[in-house]
């Protein structure tokens, strides 16, 4: 008789961004004069830059002529674009990353959901808390989570990231396998710096864990001392896997591409997890299409470089007006300086769902609960900064009214 992976079957509800959208869709259905501003899950607005859209069009017809056509690529990506990201991502950072360490992807979801496979499935996980959703999920369904007790699960080692440590995790008791960690951070928008990086990094060193760092968000850093990768920390390349995307940075939310760089001088239980990843995805994936890889690097382009770079001020820019006007509102914020997330405490200690559903039926704005990250988002509300700008600033106008 067939079994399932009874893993899922102990994942608790559903998983928080669909829980919002069910939410969001049930108010719409019931109100349907209401204008819904959604500033909740953290899709871009802005279209593709120009030079990307030009990029995708020149190698959709490639395809169309037998003598530019592409067939199956690389599983870990084609040269021009993973020689683009060491030169333009890497190399002004100073950091040591070779072109055959970069693996290009369909985006950061999807690798911090994969990136699972190299490892057993008895290793103990180390997590932000709040946290972003898939880094919880995707260890439950592998068997590495435990059982749920209704606030936690119980093999999970959960780092609390509260306004007492500056939103910024300390080291854990229990040594952790693997550790998950994302600067800028989703949801609370806070930044690391060097040093405290470097903790982590010599931590990991020191114990045999392996750092998985999110770096999805790196491009919208503006303070120059603060790290955009986890790779300018000496001893990072012996112990991270740092996993970065084009998603928010240039608009691909919809056209998926991302890339994860896996150093060759990573080795953990005698094995190069480079190889090993190499492996993995060689066995389960067919590599990014063409097109879309043509695209990301004209991201690199001057023209490219410039648009992006547009795009992110823009948002930035919205994130500014989102804190400004939260504290204005005495409201406790984090993030929006380096981050185009804005996280801030409900007023009188409103539980996050409760103010998540007030800010639904009486602003008509959506937003993300903090509970729905972890235990200790409880009280909390993540704004996003990738809307519309007079979306936006009427969000703002319709939240600071209610409270």
């Amino acid at each position: 008789m067939i079994k399932i992976n009874e893993n899922y079957s102990r994942l608790p509800g559903d998983y928080l961004f669909a829980e919002i959208a069910r939410r969001t869709a049930a108010f719409a259905a019931q109100n349907p004069d209401k204008s819904l501003i959604k500033l909740g899950i953290g899709d871009v607005t802005r279209p593709l830059a120009p030079a990307v859209v030009e990029a995708m069009k020149k190698a959709a017809d490639d395809m169309a002529r037998p003598e530019t056509f592409y067939g199956y690529g690389p599983y870990e990506g084609y040269d021009f674009l993973r020689g683009a990201i060491v030169e333009n991502e890497y190399a002004p950072l100073g950091a040591s990353v070779s072109a055959d360490e970069v693996f290009v992807s369909e985006g950061a979801k999807s690798d911090c959901g994969n990136i699972g496979d190299i490892f057993s499935s008895d290793n103990i996980v180390a997590v932000c808390d709040p946290v972003y959703p898939v880094y919880v999920d995707v260890n439950a369904m592998a068997g590495r989570a435990g059982e749920w007790d209704g606030g936690r699960w119980t093999k999970i080692v959960y780092m609390p990231c509260v306004a007492a440590n500056g939103f910024i995790p300390e080291l854990p008791e229990t040594v952790p396998d693997l550790i998950y960690l994302c600067f800028p951070n989703n949801p609370t928008g806070a930044a690391a710096t060097k040093a405290q990086l470097k903790t982590w990094v010599d931590y990991a060193n020191r114990h045999g864990s392996v750092i998985l760092y999110d770096a999805a968000y790196r491009a919208f850093i503006s303070d120059p001392e603060l790290p955009r990768s986890i790779y300018e920390i000496d001893g990072a390349r012996e112990c991270a896997i740092e996993i970065c995307s084009y998603s928010k940075t240039a608009g691909f939310t919809g056209t998926r591409c991302g890339w994860t760089v896996v150093p060759k001088s990573l080795v953990r239980g005698g094995e190069c997890l480079n190889g090993m990843w190499l492996r993995r995805q060689s066995t389960k994936y067919n590599g990014t299409s063409y097109i879309i890889q043509r695209a990301a690097q004209a991201v690199y382009s001057e023209e490219g470089k410039r648009q992006v770079a547009d795009t992110v001020a823009y948002y930035m820019e919205n994130a500014g007006i989102i804190r400004k006007e939260l504290m204005a509102a005495g409201l406790s914020v984090c993030g929006g300086e380096n981050s185009p997330y804005i996280w801030f405490g409900t007023p009188e200690g409103v539980g996050s769902w409760a103010f998540f559903d007030r800010l639904l039926h009486e602003a008509n704005v959506v937003t993300t609960p903090g509970a729905g990250f972890g235990p200790s988002g409880e009280g909390y509300i993540r704004l996003t900064a990738f809307g519309n700008a007079e979306n936006t600033k009427e969000a703002l106008r319709r939240i600071k009214n209610i409270l």
